[in-house]
């Protein structure tokens, strides 16, 4: 299957919201994790959404250090890729802050827009804006002005209202004071008027309730998946939109069973899965590592096993680990066997 069109892509996401389950949303930095990503949703049999930072494109385009061109290339590859893939598959940029809609968002944009004049799908289905950290009035007036864009060549905008705790991607929330970790039911009011609830365009809400990038010990992240029912609770009530926001669940590595499970049944469509995913990619690594055998660096006849440092050696159980993940997640999220590329 070639990448979700943008059809697909909302048929996607209504699926999930009908079916009480979520995608598995797996950030991705090289051709081996995008490869681990294609190979775990392929092995869940799930449709999947896999997603790109703008360091992590920054990283990819290499002595260009330019991440546009970087996320640019990344989604070439993948188109390429995912046609092979047994799923449908999303492409998506995470965590563009105000200060990358420029560099990064509209260039994509105007990408896409030169692709659907050829006739071609879009390059990417959905855009991020990161505005956290903005007063939520100004995060909601660039939204705004993003969801108008994104919707005018029918892909989906991803914004955050809240803030989420911890550290990802050079955006360090670590010491953000407790109370700002949990959207109110007045935020997601304010969306809601200025957004709308679909009809000016559909949208994914990253709204938080304790969410903390990273993993943690057990009892220290305080996570209140309630809450997110009091915003569709309260949204519904003002607007009579039974439907309400369609949810993305940020910093969810390491989170329990039961929380997931109560996020997903409160709207959550979308969930990011990035520290579980490169503990798992590394690990497989250093366990490679720790195996070979004593290597002679004093000129000694037994010299170096260049099998052991061969990058496929070690990369390919790097990807088949980080892949098992990505199947364990669509068990969890309730993904697995569930593809619209059998319809």
């Amino acid at each position: 299957m070639p990448i979700a069109t943008s059809g697909q892509y909302r048929a996607m996401i209504a699926a999930a919201r009908a079916g009480g389950y979520a995608y598995p949303a797996v950030n991705v930095s090289s051709s081996e994790t995008l490869n681990a990503a294609l190979r775990g949703f392929a092995g869940a049999r799930s449709d999947g959404i896999i997603q790109i930072t703008t360091s992590s494109a920054g990283y990819l385009s290499g002595p260009a250090a330019d991440m546009a061109s970087g996320a640019h290339a990344f989604a070439l590859f993948a188109h390429v890729l995912a046609a092979r893939a047994p799923v449908l598959i999303a492409l998506h940029t995470d965590h563009a802050t105000a200060e990358h809609v420029d560099d990064f968002i509209r260039p994509l944009l105007a990408e896409s827009r030169c692709r659907r004049e050829r006739g071609m799908q879009p390059l990417f289905n959905s855009h991020m804006f990161d505005g956290s950290a903005l007063p939520l009035a100004e995060n909601l007036r660039l939204a705004a002005e993003l969801l108008h864009e994104t919707n005018e060549l029918d892909l989906l905008l991803e914004l955050e209202i809240g803030t989420v705790g911890g550290e990802e991607d050079g955006i360090n929330n670590e010491q953000v004071a407790r109370e700002r970790l949990y959207t109110t039911p007045a935020d997601g009011l304010a969306v809601a008027e200025t957004l709308g609830t679909g009809e000016r365009g559909r949208y994914l809400l990253a709204a938080t309730f304790g969410n903390v990038h990273g993993r943690y010990a057990p009892g220290n992240v305080k996570l209140r998946p309630e809450l997110l029912g009091e915003l569709q609770h309260a949204v519904a009530q003002r607007t009579g939109d039974a439907r309400g926001f369609d949810f993305v669940f940020h910093g969810g590595s390491g989170s329990s069973t039961a929380e997931i499970r109560a996020s997903v049944s409160h709207g959550v469509v979308k969930m990011n899965l990035d520290t579980d995913m490169q503990y798992a990619f590394t690990h497989a690594i250093e366990r490679h590592l720790e195996h070979r055998s004593a290597d002679a660096t004093d000129g000694s006849a037994a010299g170096v096993d260049k099998r052991v440092y061969d990058p496929r050696s070690w990369g390919r159980k790097a990807e088949l680990a980080m892949a098992a993940r990505v199947q364990s997640a669509s068990e969890l999220l309730g993904s697995h066997e569930r593809t619209l590329a059998r319809e």
